[in-house]
């Protein structure tokens, strides 16, 4: 049973949310606060976390940082904030989806079971990429990527976007066909969410990111991966 975090001030938004995540077969946990949220996740397994924008102590912003600094499990954002600068913010701070206020609770079942989806294990291939002489590796059996032997704390989408690329070196993949790798299908957003996801990554794992060796623009079109393969 798959366990949901879900962080809000208001009580009766948590109570909808739970309330359909429960009659989904999802086990729930909440809290009120930012600082309730980090003290849940010390001391309990969770398996993705709907975090609101807008908390009494701290902003979902930080929460979302904090969390990043400790896993990488999924979190959809909440928020009321409906700018686009908004919600690249929330991206880029590691939200693997945004939802804005009012939404369907059904909508909100329909998010987590799609993210969920994306960062099954199960779905991963057993095998470990190496590139470059080992200055990247990518070991998808355990789901870790090390730039010179070191980890680096990707967020679920973006090891898989990273994923997706690196299997296939060189190939040219458009926005719209990355989007359905890592997002899935239904995704309704603006498919530019995997520009970011690319801005991210890069300054995760490139040595320059101005000037990319691995995840290389197509420009007017999308991405391809380029780096030396080493088995």
């Amino acid at each position: 049973m798959k366990t949901i975090l879900v962080v809000d001030d208001e009580s009766k938004i948590r109570d909808v949310v739970v309330s359909y995540l429960q009659k989904e077969g999802f086990r729930t946990m909440e809290a009120a606060s930012g600082s309730e949220a980090l003290e849940v996740l010390q001391r309990t397994s969770v398996h993705l976390v709907i975090l609101d924008l807008m908390l009494p102590d701290m902003d979902g912003e930080q929460v979302c940082l904090r969390i990043r600094k400790m896993n990488s499990m999924p979190i959809l954002m909440l928020t009321a904030k409906v700018s686009e600068n908004n919600r690249i913010k929330g991206l880029s701070v590691g939200a693997d989806d945004y939802l804005t206020k009012p939404f369907d609770p059904r909508e909100v079942i329909a998010r987590v079971r799609a993210i969920l989806r994306r960062t099954d294990d199960s779905q991963l291939l057993a095998d470990r990429l190496s590139f470059n002489n080992g200055h990247l590796e990518i070991d998808s059996l355990k789901q870790m990527v090390l730039c010179h032997g070191e980890p680096i704390n990707l967020t679920p989408n973006e090891y898989k976007l990273l994923l997706a690329l690196a299997k296939y070196p060189q190939r040219h993949f458009t926005r719209d066909e990355l989007i359905d790798k890592v997002l899935g299908y239904a995704f309704e957003g603006d498919i530019r969410t995997i520009d970011q996801h690319v801005k991210n990554i890069r300054h995760k794992i490139e040595p320059d990111p101005k000037k990319p060796r691995y995840i290389v623009t197509v420009y007017g079109s999308g991405y391809r991966f380029s780096g030396a393969q080493h088995e």
